[in-house]
């Protein structure tokens, strides 16, 4: 395989990627935002907010910005401890392949 050959395969999977992640949006966002606001750990959510903000001395804005990047933080840790962890696995597999 030359490099424009991988070069075009490379971009099919892209758009390939693309196309799977349109499907998968749901149209019917409002539903389920008032869905989700309703939650029980909304309400949870929303006295973390006033508690850091009180125990920090921030506003409730910095509060909330405050909890969703540590949450957002924790969420990138563990999709990145996945993916290596399957790309260990991968080559795992593509090693016991080749010996075989």
């Amino acid at each position: 395989m030359d490099n424009v050959e991988l070069k075009d395969s490379i971009q099919l999977l892209n758009t390939a990627i693309i196309k799977f992640k349109e499907k998968k949006i749901d149209a019917t966002f409002e539903d389920r935002l008032k869905t989700i606001c309703n939650k029980p750990a909304i309400k949870a959510l929303s006295v973390a907010i006033d508690s850091l903000s009180e125990s920090e001395k921030i506003s409730r804005d910095q509060s909330a910005i405050q909890i969703i990047e540590c949450i957002k933080e924790l969420e990138s840790v563990w999709t990145d401890y996945v993916m290596a962890e399957g790309m260990s696995n991968v080559k795992s597999f593509l090693k016991l392949k080749k010996t075989h």
